[in-house]
């Protein structure tokens, strides 16, 4: 089959129907016609219908290695620096269609799947069969361009605290039985952004102390539709709306959903168990598969895209408002500016100094994408203080759509006029500007953006347990140290 369409995009998820609660009530009816889905999915779609538009094709997607059909470029597994440029020209066609707003577009969960297959041989002397399952399953989600999210993270109540203090884990997830069919597994992880509106998630969490000699419970990966039995997920706050892309421009459309998974007893089929019972293959194949450093490769191009569109909100605001004989507004533009440049310079760093790893992948330079990783969450907010700053109180007192076609219309334009612009064009960018930087959508981008890879310490930790000049540059100052 290949490429799918943003028609069928949709149509596959009205169909799978998952479980879906939000405010307290299971929701029923097409989830592309709700209002907390209807945006988000239709921006969704838009990216896969770029995939079969003839300017975009070539450059977002590769022919099928077995069929020859067309297949999602994020799929590529990049074995040349030219492949990992030319996945880096479809990542960044993506991002910049969503403004780096969509943290778990197609690409990156693609990315992982990518990183997870080609490393499958790692375990296929120990387990075949769970090799087998993760090459079968790369091939299917590329075929048949399947949507993925995944679920990582485990919910407060399964951490290693309630482990030590009663020595079970009640509340974490786990492997309740094995039988003919596969696994069953109960518990629960929270954000699972698109839970809802991907076909499959990936459960791949941290493996769990187990006090047992036997096989670890709480050692699994696997992969499962959204709507198997015994599935559910309750949804955070709904911020997106379908009222008007003037007054929410960005959550209207871009506006993801996050959710609390929940398995009850699932079943989990046997051919879609990549591991099970080992926490030592586990984490090994999560650091092996380089997951970190390929899924850090896409998350640079997007977070390129989203300063680039930050710095472009700002570069608007300054113009119509007048504000760019300030000095000290100067200043700040030139940081969002420079931020942008560092980016950019990093990605292509990156790419130029990347190496190959064990498995035939070219792998785009860590030191690098780690170091952007540590940067951008302090990065991002800092974008956003100077967004509120150079807005300020004009960020506030924002009248809607329905204030200017009301009859105080006439007044709201001769009073919130500018130079640069009339009051409903000048209101339309700063209402932009709200979303990004002070509204409930905005909030939680920035939440996002910073523990995007995880808590500050974790990512400190990974960028320098595997900074591999380190020991280069203290044996320089060694040598310093002993000349005559």
């Amino acid at each position: 089959m290949g490429i799918k369409t943003g028609e069928k995009y949709l149509a596959r998820i009205d169909q799978a129907n998952p479980e879906v609660w939000l405010q307290g009530e299971r929701l029923s009816g097409r989830l592309s016609e709700h209002p907390a889905f209807h945006g988000l999915m239709r921006t969704q779609a838009s990216l896969y219908d770029m995939q079969v538009h003839e300017e975009y094709r070539s450059k977002l997607t590769y022919s099928c290695p077995e069929t020859g059909e067309p297949i999602g470029l994020s799929y590529l597994q990049p074995r040349t620096k030219r492949d990992l440029a030319r996945r880096r020209g479809m990542m960044q066609l993506w991002a910049e269609k969503h403004h780096g707003f969509l943290g778990r577009s197609p690409d990156y969960m693609n990315t992982a799947m990518m990183a997870f297959g080609a490393s499958a041989r790692l375990f296929e002397k120990d387990y075949p069969e769970y090799a087998d399952n993760v090459k079968s399953y790369l091939k299917y989600c590329r075929e048949q361009d399947i949507t993925l999210s995944h679920a990582f993270i485990q919910p407060p109540s399964a951490r290693i605290s309630s482990f030590l203090q009663s020595l079970e884990l009640p509340a974490a997830a786990h492997v309740v039985e094995r039988n003919a069919e596969g696994i069953v597994v109960s518990g629960a992880f929270y954000m699972t952004t698109q839970g809802v509106t991907a076909e499959e998630i990936i459960v791949f969490p941290v493996p769990l102390p187990h006090v047992s000699t036997t096989e670890n419970p709480y050692a699994f990966v696997f992969a499962v539709p959204n709507n198997l039995e015994g599935m559910k997920f309750v949804c955070r706050e709904n911020w997106a709306t379908m009222n008007s892309a003037y007054d929410h421009p960005l959550s209207s459309a871009l506006d993801e959903m996050d959710t609390l998974v929940i398995f009850d007893h699932v079943q989990v089929p046997a051919d879609r168990v990549f591991l099970c019972g080992d926490p030592f293959m586990v984490n090994l194949w999560m650091q092996e598969s380089r997951f970190h450093t390929h899924a850090s490769h896409q998350i640079l191009c997007r977070v390129t895209a989203k300063s680039e569109f930050i710095s472009g909100v700002l570069e608007s605001l300054i113009d119509t408002m007048g504000l760019s004989a300030y000095s000290h507004v100067t200043e700040k533009s030139a940081e969002v500016i420079s931020i942008v440049e560092t980016l950019k310079s990093m990605l292509i760093a990156s790419e130029a100094t990347a190496k190959k790893d064990r498995f035939g992948s070219m792998l785009p330079n860590p030191d690098i994408l780690y170091a952007a990783n540590f940067l951008y969450p302090r990065l991002y907010p800092r974008m956003i203080d100077i967004l509120q700053l150079v807005g300020a109180g004009g960020l506030i007192m924002l009248p809607g759509e329905k204030d200017f076609a009301s009859a105080n219309g006439p007044e709201l334009e001769t009073y919130l006029r500018t130079s640069g612009a009339d009051a409903k064009n000048k209101t339309a960018l700063m209402r932009l500007a709200w979303e990004i930087g002070a509204s409930s959508f905005g909030g939680r981008q920035t939440l996002y953006e910073r523990f995007f890879f995880g808590d500050s310490t974790r990512v400190a930790g990974r960028l320098v347990e595997h900074y591999s000049l380190r020991k280069k540059h203290m044996k320089r100052v060694a040598e310093f140290l002993k000349r005559e």
